[in-house]
């Protein structure tokens, strides 16, 4: 299922919803007025390479690995 944004003009809340691309637009959580879908933002072209060398950067320097694959994580001694 794929996240959607969705406005409320009623309350003026925007919510994050996991819905069904067949299913209807869903009513608000807050106030249960009607929901008008928004046009989810997208993540800069070259910005993930920059946030991913910095969080193992991070990971690194303090003792664990959580950002690496398996295959790239040191070998144990």
């Amino acid at each position: 299922m794929p996240l959607y944004d969705f406005y409320c003009p009623k309350c003026e809340k925007t919510f994050e919803m996991l819905v069904k691309i067949t299913s209807s637009s869903p009513g608000c959580p807050e106030c249960g007025g009607g929901l008008e879908k928004q046009l989810s933002r997208t993540s800069a072209p070259g910005k993930s390479a920059g946030i991913i060398k910095r969080a193992r950067a991070q990971a690194a320097s303090e003792g664990h690995f959580s950002n690496y694959k398996p295959s790239e994580r040191p070998k144990s001694s």
